[in-house]
C-alpha cells in the first residue's frame, strides 16, 4: 500500500447523512492522512425547500431543492475535509410509503444490481481499505438507507475483497441518552405510543454487540458545523438545537458493527483501521 494512502469510503443515501453518523470519522481520518471518499446515492429532492416548504406542498420544487442541497453537501465536505465526493444522483425516494418510492428513477425503485454495478466501479477506482454504510434496516427503516445498504453489500461482493466493512449503529445506552436529551429540549414531548416505542426499541444494538467505538470528540466541532451547513434541513436536524457543547458530549463517539474483516484485528476495537496500520 506504499503507492497509495489508506482509503475510507462511506456510502450514504442523502446529502446531510454523511455528517450525522460519520462526520466524526470522516474528519478524524482526514486529519490523519487517510483518503476519505463519500458516495451520496440520491439527490435529496424530497427534502425541505426554501422557507421550509415540505414535499408535496404548493411551492415545493424538487429541482430547486436538489441544487440547494448539492451546494450544502459540497460545503459539508469542505468542512469535514473529505477528499472525494461521488454522486450517484438517483432521485430521492422519500420516506417509506411516500409516492416517491415508486417514481421513475427513484433510488428505491432502482434494481440493486444496477446501483451495485455503478458503486463497484467506484470501489475499483478508489480501492477502499474500509467501507462504511448502513445495516439491513437502514438504521431506522428509510427506503433509501436500506437501498444504500443493499447496493453496498452487493458491490463489495462484485469487487476484490475489501479488508474491512462496517455498518453504522448506535448502542442502546446512547439511544437512552438521546431520548433524555430530546425530552430536555422538548419538555412537552408526549410519550410514544406502544407501536412507536416498539419500533424505536429495534433501532441500534445492545452495547455488547457494538464491535467498534471510535472516539471523535476532538472533531465534534467540525461535525456540528457540517450538519449546520445543511441549513435548509435544519428543522429536521434535532442535534443542531442542542448547541455545540452539548452536541459534543452526546455525539463524540461514533459506533459500528464490523461485518467483514481480513486483518484479524481483535474486537472490540477503537479504530476502523486497526490491523491496517
Amino acid at each position: 500500500m506504499a503507492d497509495r494512502p489508506l482509503t475510507l469510503m462511506a456510502v450514504h443515501a442523502h446529502p446531510d447523512d454523511e455528517a450525522t453518523g460519520t462526520g466524526g470519522i470522516l474528519a478524524r481520518y482526514a486529519a490523519e492522512g487517510v483518503r476519505t471518499v463519500l458516495v451520496t446515492c440520491t439527490d435529496g429532492g424530497c427534502g425541505d425547500g426554501p422557507g421550509g416548504v415540505k414535499p408535496g406542498d404548493p411551492g415545493h420544487d424538487p429541482a430547486t431543492v436538489v441544487a440547494m442541497r448539492r451546494r450544502e453537501l459540497e460545503a459539508s465536505c469542505e468542512i469535514l475535509k473529505i477528499s472525494d465526493l461521488e454522486m450517484l444522483d438517483y432521485a430521492d425516494s422519500g420516506m417509506m410509503g411516500w409516492p416517491g418510492n415508486d417514481a421513475p428513477g427513484s433510488f428505491w425503485r432502482t434494481p440493486v444490481e444496477e446501483g451495485a454495478a455503478r458503486l463497484a466501479e467506484l470501489m475499483r477506482h478508489y480501492r477502499p481499505d474500509v467501507v462504511v454504510t448502513y445495516d439491513e434496516n437502514g438504521f431506522y427503516g428509510h427506503p433509501d438507507h436500506i437501498q444504500a445498504h443493499r447496493i453496498t453489500m452487493a458491490a463489495v461482493k462484485m469487487t476484490d475483497p475489501t479488508p474491512k466493512v462496517y455498518w453504522t449503529t448506535m448502542p442502546h445506552s446512547t439511544m437512552r441518552r438521546f431520548e433524555e436529551a430530546m425530552r430536555e429540549f422538548h419538555e412537552d414531548m408526549p410519550e410514544p405510543d406502544p407501536a412507536e416505542a416498539a419500533a424505536m426499541a429495534e433501532i441500534g444494538l445492545p452495547d455488547g454487540e457494538v464491535t467498534t467505538w471510535v472516539d471523535t470528540t476532538a472533531f465534534s466541532g467540525q461535525k456540528f458545523d457540517a450538519l449546520a451547513a445543511h441549513a435548509s434541513q435544519g428543522e429536521n436536524i434535532f442535534f443542531l438545537k442542542m448547541g455545540q457543547e452539548r452536541f459534543g458530549e452526546l455525539m463524540g463517539m461514533e459506533t459500528f458493527v464490523r461485518v467483514q474483516d481480513t486483518t484479524g484485528a481483535a474486537l472490540p476495537e477503537d479504530d476502523l483501521f486497526a490491523g491496517l496500520r
